[in-house]
């Protein structure tokens, strides 16, 4: 089966964005850790007093932390994809 423009254009774009993440691993491993590091010290300095909202907000720091670590642990180390920069 020939390809046609469209899955060209297609598979192009998914390399574009592939390599627009690869450039930009290290923008997102700091930036994942620092959001794990703002949820712990949020967890740590601010009391428990504020209820519910102080909860969300040390749940939702990590969790943004540990999803954008997560994105570049598994496009890092994906197999087949090889785990070279």
């Amino acid at each position: 089966m020939a390809d046609t423009g469209s899955h060209r254009s297609v598979t192009q774009r998914t390399h574009r964005t592939h390599r627009a993440h690869r450039h930009h691993q290290v923008l997102l491993v700091l930036l994942g850790a620092a959001c794990v590091a703002f949820g712990i010290l949020v967890a740590v300095v601010v009391p428990d007093s504020e209820g519910p909202a102080w909860l969300m907000a040390v749940v939702g720091c990590l969790a943004a932390g540990l999803l954008m670590l997560g994105r570049v642990a598994l496009t890092r180390f994906r197999p087949g994809r090889g785990a070279a920069l």
